[in-house]
């Protein structure tokens, strides 16, 4: 993500002189800023080194709406500080956003990686959406790995639970070419066999899907979103997934972007390549909607 941003940053306008000289901001920095953010870095949410979590915080809304952001890396790989454009263009909307870093394997075995979401969002609870007058609506957000995290946490409250004894339910689910629907222990739908990270669910397979929880409790609201050219996560995922999630009486939408790929869906929330898809725009209305319709 990073290599393919910093080759955006090449071939686009150089940020003016006045920027780099007194901020020292690279031109992808100043590809990706949004003004009017706030930003707090590495603040601890748990006990271990990769409990650590970004804010961003919308100064002209610092009590709107939050989203938790969870990003992809099949389980395996990535960092908070590479999805910084994630969070300045959700914040430049005016929504609080929190991206966490969560453990990998193999230095832990699924659901170790669940678990450290949910801590996450159990700090989100108490620190951000709990005010003096009344909460704030927190939203689950994910791309591929994280969008699964994201939606077992969404559809299995004694997860959440778990990790944030207490917290008020997610207002919402908004994934991205999540693998919602796929065989965690025998049928890899990424680009590489997954078994070995989900191990503990080898006899029960259905332990580490998503679509296997829809129906214990009425869905939350979700935004599903996938991208047609997607050969990493196939589309089927998010398909089947918003079939359960709307016969188990939720509100589900999915949205499909023609020309996108896996990376690509993500990749356009980033300033320069919005023009690509209208991921933002979607996911800015669908938190609108479902926040209105919260404090209706």
């Amino acid at each position: 993500m990073k290599k393919l941003l910093s080759r955006l940053a090449g071939i686009a306008a150089p940020a003016p002189a006045s920027v780099a000289s007194t901020s020292g901001r690279s031109a992808l920095d100043f590809l990706i800023r949004e003004d009017g953010v706030r930003f707090e870095g590495a603040i601890a949410y748990g006990p271990l080194s990769r409990h650590r979590l970004d804010v961003f915080t919308p100064l002209a809304r610092a009590d709107g709406p939050i989203v938790l952001f969870l990003y992809g890396g099949a389980w395996t790989s990535g960092d908070r500080g590479t999805y910084e454009f994630v969070g300045t263009a959700l914040a430049s909307r005016g929504i609080t956003t929190v991206i966490a870093d969560y453990r990998l394997h193999p230095e832990v075995l699924y659901p170790a990686f669940v678990e450290d979401a949910a801590l996450a969002y159990g700090w989100v609870d108490r620190h951000l959406a709990r005010g003096d007058a009344s909460a704030r609506p927190v939203f689950l957000m994910g791309h591929s790995a994280g969008a699964h995290i994201a939606a077992l946490l969404a559809v299995d409250d004694r997860r959440l639970a778990a990790g944030a004894p207490g917290a008020a339910r997610p207002a919402g689910l908004i994934g991205l070419a999540g693998p919602y629907a796929f065989d965690p222990a025998f049928d890899p739908t990424t680009w590489k066999s997954t078994a070995a990270i989900f191990a503990p669910a080898a006899e029960a397979p259905d332990r580490g899907r998503p679509i296997a929880f829809v129906g214990a409790r009425r869905p939350i609201p979700a935004l599903l979103l996938h991208g047609r050219l997607d050969r990493t996560v196939m589309l089927q995922n998010t398909r089947d997934f918003t079939a359960a999630l709307v016969a188990a009486g939720g509100e589900a939408r999915a949205i499909e972007y023609a020309g996108i790929g896996h990376v690509g869906l993500v990749s356009a929330l980033a300033r320069p390549l919005r023009w690509r898809a209208e991921v933002l725009d979607d996911v800015d209305a669908f938190i609108g909607r479902a926040t209105r319709s919260a404090g209706a």
